[in-house]
C-alpha cells in the first residue's frame, strides 16, 4: 500500500515536473502573485481527476479514439500559438514588477479560463496522465488507488511549490529584461509544443 502509494508519488512528479505551458503559467502568475490559489487549485484539482480517470481505465478507451486526440491537438495547438503570440508581445514592451503588475490586474475569470484552457486544451496531458499514468498504475493491480493517490499528492505538492514559491524569485524580476528573458522562453515553448502537437498528428 504504502510502496505503491511512494511510487504513485515519485512518478507523478516526474511526470508534471517537466517545464510545460501549464507549469510556465503557474510560475508567471506565481511570481505575478495573482490569483495564485485560484490557479494552483484549478491546475491541481484538473491533474487530480484526470489521474483518477487513468486510474479508472479510461485511458484504454481514449486509445481506441484517435480522433479525439487528433481535435483536441488541434485545439491545443492553436490555443498555445496565441498565447505564445501574447507571451512575445509582453517580451517586446516589458513591464517592472510593480504595484501595476502584481495583484488583481487580471480578472479572475480569465486567469481561471486560460488555467483551464493550458491543462484540459493540451492533449499531452492526456497522453502523460491518463494513458500513461493509468497503465501504470493497473500494474499495481489492487492496489492502484493507492498508486493514484500518491501521484495526486505529488501533484498537489508541485503546483503548491510552484505557485507560492515563486514569489522567492521577485526580487530577480524587478527588472524588465528578467520578464523579457521570461516571456521569450514562454513563447518559445508554447510555439514548440504547438508545433509538436500538430506534428503528431499526422504520425
Amino acid at each position: 500500500m504504502l510502496l505503491s502509494a511512494a511510487a504513485g508519488f515519485g512518478f507523478g512528479l516526474s511526470l508534471i515536473i517537466a517545464i510545460g505551458a501549464q507549469n510556465a503559467y503557474v510560475l508567471r502568475q506565481g511570481l505575478r502573485r495573482e490569483h495564485v490559489l485560484a490557479v494552483v487549485f484549478v491546475c491541481a484539482v484538473s491533474d487530480a481527476i484526470l489521474i483518477l480517470v487513468g486510474v479508472a481505465g479510461f485511458g484504454a478507451v481514449i486509445g481506441t479514439m484517435p480522433w479525439l486526440l487528433v481535435t483536441v491537438r488541434i485545439l491545443g495547438a492553436a490555443f498555445l500559438i496565441g498565447y505564445a503570440v501574447l507571451a512575445a508581445r509582453r517580451a517586446i514592451w516589458p513591464r517592472p514588477l510593480d504595484t501595476s503588475t502584481v495583484g488583481d490586474a487580471t480578472g479572475l475569470a480569465r486567469v481561471v479560463t486560460t488555467a483551464v484552457a493550458l491543462t484540459w486544451l493540451n492533449p499531452h496531458v492526456y497522453l502523460d496522465t491518463v494513458v500513461l499514468l493509468g497503465s501504470i498504475a493497473a500494474t499495481h493491480g489492487d492496489e492502484r488507488w493507492f498508486f493514484g493517490v500518491g501521484a495526486t499528492l505529488g501533484s498537489i505538492l508541485w503546483f503548491t511549490a510552484l505557485g507560492f514559491g515563486a514569489r522567492l524569485l521577485r526580487p530577480v524580476f524587478s527588472r524588465p529584461v528578467s520578464w523579457r528573458v521570461l516571456d521569450i522562453g514562454i513563447a518559445v515553448v508554447m510555439t514548440m509544443i504547438a508545433v509538436s502537437l500538430l506534428t503528431g498528428i499526422s504520425r
